[in-house]
């Protein structure tokens, strides 16, 4: 038996007032995650426990099966992993959004989508002018980059940025939740001022204002942690695994995870993502050596911060035509059976822009079992499904054990 985790990042959703009550998933048209439905067997999955940020890094810790009280050290690390920088134990790393700021409130977390390569000029210029030996600014992806400071305590409490849209940013700056924190808490917050100094009159915000767009005319650092000590997937589960997604926080925990990190071309982590082409590059590792292969698709999740339902319910449709649809007939003709998982990590309900503690809807298929009475896949459908509510490493054992 082979495996796949099909992930629709920020799937989920809450009740819509415009959409009669019900929520996105209910509302798209999924013919073929339903037919999973009908063969396979269903639940709800607490990803997130009380007492952790419903962050993706939480829940797609807690989908593979780690315990995120356990080896959970931020996303800076993670995505650290990912863009191959290498950390020592003492190194504090945390991730470094572009976003942007008009009138003193955050208006986007994401600076509206700046391109890669815009926001590689822009962090260049805050490493030439702001960095030094003991701190390093690491160019990411579109809005998405690295801070790593040396010798720095982790007892300090940030906020992501796309948690408080509309927010006097003032109001939300790094604070420490320790005295030994106040030192990295103080810096953190004087290199956020000096940044919005710098990138407001840079070429690339002048240019994006004069287009209509929103310059990413402030740095916000979220999500500290020192590099994690975690067992890789081989360990624990027997399996040669692989992740495939356009987020380095997700290539960074495959890569913690002992998985090998395949990269898709025009993968984007927006809508306009390659669905068709990571589909294909799931099935091409099936087929090869590897055993279990996690497909993550941020498409979903990035319409939900934005608020857009429309844009919501055309993510999950596409996520099931153009990659549930090839990888339900690709597996069916392969000599070994797979086994094939969909869920989400979190919610992101588009009212509120943000992630959420919900439990998620999840469906798990075997090749030849005895499906629940489940026939569609939505959050109210899957909670009289046979598997009940999972928390913990249940969803994983279920997925692996049958």
């Amino acid at each position: 038996m082979k495996y796949i985790i099909i992930l629709g990042d920020g799937m989920s959703d809450r009740p819509i007032e415009s959409l009669g009550g019900r929520t996105p998933l209910m509302v798209a048209d999924i013919p073929n995650i339903d037919s999973l439905c009908t063969r396979g067997r269903c639940g709800k999955f607490v990803t997130v426990p009380p007492d952790l940020p419903p962050g993706s890094a939480v829940a797609n810790l807690a989908v593979l099966g780690y315990d995120p009280a356990e080896v959970f050290q931020g996303r800076g690390v993670l995505e650290a992993a990912s863009m191959g920088v290498e950390l020592e134990y003492s190194d504090l790393a945390m991730r470094c959004n572009l976003i942007c700021i008009e009138n003193g409130k955050i208006k986007n977390h994401s600076a509206g989508h700046i391109s890669t390569e815009e926001s590689h000029q822009l962090i260049e210029a805050l490493n030439d002018q702001l960095g030094s030996n003991k701190m390093v600014f690491y160019p990411g992806v579109s809005y998405r980059h690295l801070f790593v400071l040396q010798n720095s305590s982790d007892a300090i409490s940030c906020t992501p940025p796309h948690d408080v849209p509309g927010t006097d940013f003032s109001d939300v700056l790094v604070n420490a939740s320790e005295p030994e924190g106040e030192e990295t808490a103080s810096l953190l917050n004087d290199l956020i001022q000096k940044s919005q100094k710098i990138l407001k009159d840079h070429p690339v915000n002048l240019k994006r204002i004069s287009e209509g767009k929103d310059p990413a005319n402030s740095v916000w650092f979220w999500s500290p942690g020192h590099k994690p000590q975690m067992k890789t997937f081989l360990e624990l589960y027997g399996l040669k695994g692989a992740v495939i997604s356009a987020v380095d926080l997700i290539k960074g925990l495959g890569i913690y995870a002992g998985m090998d990190v395949i990269d898709v071309e025009g993968a984007t982590g927006l809508y306009d993502t390659n669905y068709e082409g990571k589909a294909q590059a799931a099935i091409d590792a099936l087929k090869g050596d590897y055993d279990f292969v996690y497909l993550h698709v941020e498409a979903t999740d990035e319409a939900g911060h934005e608020g857009d339902v429309d844009l919501k319910i055309k993510t999950i449709e596409y996520l099931d035509r153009r990659v549930v649809k090839f990888i339900i007939e690709e597996t069916e003709k392969m000599k070994e059976d797979v086994a094939i998982a969909i869920t989400p990590d979190h919610g992101t309900p588009c009212n509120i822009r943000t992630h959420v503690h919900d439990p998620v809807p999840f469906l798990i298929y075997h090749p030849g079992e005895n499906p629940d009475n489940v026939t569609r896949y939505d959050e109210t459908a899957t909670e009289c499904g046979s598997y009940g509510t999972f928390e913990g490493d249940a969803f994983i054992k279920a997925l692996l054990n049958g």
